[in-house]
């Protein structure tokens, strides 16, 4: 890792670099970090928007779907000429336009089994932003067996909520340790449900912080808590969790 930045980067990212937590030892450990984005929706979209802006170095987006007119309300890494286009090359064009820099890697299939454990193991971090529970048991078995950070994020309806999952601390439960397996994906259907477009801007901007944070080294990462968001009554709470022993995936 070069210990010097280029004056094109000291002045893209002057604002990050003011902050002391940041510096410039942070900045460079963003520039050469590698980040997973399962899903590239109304969550991913600010994800992926953000990791790019700040200056992470690779973002690998997996989404196997197609951008609908009815993504557009929410999902603002599309636009109305992204109709009929692959979600990830729809985001990949509207990241190269805000930084150039960042590589992206794009899986325009459903990532499972064996796929899914070679994404995981190339990246250093991963965020959750799809809407399957199936997908985020799976994806979190994945980072759990290959010692990869989770940050995962959920919208429906005027309700949100984010957390932070980590398998190289011993105090992190894992996601499977709080949500039931069994739980139905209709639940999280924002096509059945509905959902307040900005929403989704909010928790996806949460994970984007919480990303930046593990990446960089710096602040306490939302490990061992439940962020959650009711926009209708306008509260945030925060809520602790701990490890279940019993736990099928992270439990002894």
């Amino acid at each position: 890792m070069t210990s010097e930045l280029s004056d094109e980067q000291l002045l893209r990212y002057s604002r990050q670099l003011l902050l002391p937590e940041m510096d410039v030892a942070g900045q460079q450990r963003l520039l050469h970090s590698r980040v997973l984005l399962v899903g590239l929706g109304g969550l991913g979209s600010p994800v992926a928007l953000y990791l790019a802006a700040a200056g992470v170095g690779e973002l690998h987006l997996a989404d196997h779907d197609r951008v609908d007119l009815s993504n557009l309300q929410r999902q603002i890494a599309h636009q109305e000429t992204s109709i009929g286009e692959l979600k990830v090359e729809s985001a990949r064009q509207q990241l190269q336009q805000i930084n150039s820099s960042t590589q992206v890697v794009c899986y325009p299939h459903q990532l499972e089994g064996e796929a899914l454990l070679q994404a995981v193991a190339q990246v250093d971090l991963v965020c959750d932003c799809s809407d399957r529970f199936a997908t985020r048991f799976a994806v979190n078995r994945a980072c759990w067996q290959l010692g990869k950070p989770l940050v995962s994020g959920a919208a429906i309806r005027f309700s949100g909520q984010l957390s932070v999952f980590d398998p190289r601390r011993d105090d992190s439960p894992c996601y499977a340790c709080i949500y039931d397996e069994d739980a139905r994906d209709e639940e999280l259907s924002c096509s059945e449900s509905g959902v307040l477009a900005p929403l989704v801007g909010v928790i996806g901007s949460l994970q984007a912080v919480e990303a930046l944070k593990l990446l960089a080294g710096c602040g306490q990462p939302a490990v061992g808590k439940l962020l959650t968001y009711d926009a209708l009554r306008a509260e945030m709470r925060t809520l602790k969790l701990g490890r279940d022993p019993r736990c099928a995936c992270c439990g002894s």
